[in-house]
């Protein structure tokens, strides 16, 4: 088969997990016999010199990528190319009618908008989403608003025009300071609430006229199927890893005197690493140990920010970043639990499968994709989200109970891997294509 992947970032340029999810994808396919291409969004600051759509051909590690390229500040509708660009709705048609793909696999649809499912739509083109986040129903993507707190669902175009407006620092003072007032001046913004809705209304008609949006946990299917896509058409197939045989000498941890806690993933506010952090200065415990892997250099100000939380307490440390598989596997030798503090809903995350398949306890935020993935006493414990007093408990109990540890280490769920997730994937492609016809295909 001839499939196109759609995304909104591609490796090597950006690494976060959708896009390695949607590499190693591809490069299983491929793997497979099938003709595999990615188009992406490489920048958004710069384009063609008429100041409309650039585009480059390139390969990475095999896999062949189309990299779009525009500017965000020369676009004619900003609010409006956000979910519909009409750019590359115009660059895909023709690309789908010289390519003749038999099927286009569209992720997040973040950057890449609506517009990709409208040309494969109008080229007659069987399409599946994979909703790995939340950008069909937020413009922020995580649906964590730009207070801080997490929006309400089912979402309400008002509440939307309040968090987009307070993303100016201003704003946000005014919400503070003036609340009833405010959320009533919001309400009144009727233009503003429009625009949100035709975005919701849009991206609605475009899901609905998907033949399948796969989610990759029952949380996220649930939230889709209450924003008003069909429920025959939310499919959930929680992804795969792609790990080496992982033998006892890799997965023993060293004996320690300490609780070794460790946290892997991205240095973002979103993250919650200030939840953990301060639950971690609320134990008095020197056996405690915090280690924060990841990027501190992305997002400064947060960076700044936690660095203030930690202060002169040296059980907390950055612990830098890791590369590849065998590098992961000693940094989560080095930690007895993984801590999942996100203060979003968070989806399916990897970083969860990833700590059972090391066999190291996971402790999460109870709420969203995570809630579902962490059954208490097997592998790991759940805390409310947000509630440092809470996961500072957790820590003193596994301070405290000497078995406790032990207990959550004798059984993880199963993790799949990446080949049973590319066959599952398969399978599906396969379904889509064989009725291609009623689709208009």
């Amino acid at each position: 088969m001839r499939i196109v992947i759609a995304i909104h970032h591609f490796p090597p340029t950006y690494t976060a997990g959708a896009e390695w999810q949607a590499f190693r994808l591809a490069r299983g396919l491929i793997a497979r016999g099938h003709d595999v291409r990615v188009i992406t969004i490489e920048h958004v600051d710069r384009g063609a010199t008429d100041g409309t759509l650039a585009w480059e051909d390139t390969t990475y590690q095999g896999v062949p990528v189309r990299r779009l390229a525009f500017d965000l500040a020369r676009v004619p509708d900003r609010d409006g190319f956000e979910f519909r660009n009409l750019w590359i709705r115009d660059h895909l048609e023709a690309w789908f009618r010289e390519l003749r793909p038999d099927l286009v696999h569209l992720y997040s649809g973040y950057l890449m908008t609506g517009a990709v499912l409208e040309a494969a739509e109008s080229v007659g083109l069987p399409r599946m989403v994979n909703a790995v986040d939340f950008w069909f129903l937020c413009r922020r993507i995580t649906l964590l608003r730009s207070d801080g707190r997490v929006s309400e669902l089912p979402v309400r175009p008002e509440a939307c025009v309040q968090c987009l407006a307070e993303e100016q620092r201003r704003n946000r003072f005014l919400g503070r300071l003036l609340p009833g007032l405010m959320r009533r001046y919001y309400a009144g913004q009727t233009a503003a609430a429009a625009r949100i809705v035709e975005r919701m209304t849009y991206l609605r008609e475009r899901l609905n006229a998907t033949d399948l949006v796969l989610v990759n946990s029952e949380f996220l299917r649930e939230t889709y199927i209450q924003f008003g896509v069909s429920p025959e058409r939310v499919v959930f197939l929680r992804q795969g890893l792609d790990l080496p045989a992982l033998d006892p000498d890799v997965l023993a941890k060293p004996p320690a005197d300490e609780l070794r806690v460790g946290y892997f993933g991205q240095i973002a506010p979103q993250k919650g690493i200030h939840v953990l952090i301060e639950a971690a200065r609320r134990v008095t415990d020197p056996r405690l140990r915090v280690l924060i892997y990841g990027d501190a250099t992305r997002f400064p100000e947060y960076t700044a920010q936690l660095n203030h939380l930690i202060g002169s307490d040296a059980r907390i440390t950055f612990a830098g970043t890791y590369r590849g598989q065998a590098e992961q596997a000693q940094a989560l030798r080095t930690v007895d639990v993984l801590v999942v503090p996100s203060v979003w809903y968070e989806n399916s995350p990897n970083v969860i499968l990833e700590a059972y398949a090391h066999r190291t306890p996971v402790l999460a935020a109870d709420w969203g994709g995570m809630a579902e993935m962490v059954e208490p006493g097997r592998g790991g414990l759940k805390y409310p989200p947000g509630d440092a007093a809470a996961l500072a408990s957790l820590f003193e109990r596994l301070l405290t109970e000497p078995d406790l540890l032990a207990q959550l280490g004798r059984d993880f769920p199963s993790v799949k891997t990446l080949d049973q997730e590319v066959e599952e994937t398969e399978a599906i492609y396969r379904q889509l294509a064989a009725v291609a016809p009623a689709s208009g295909a």
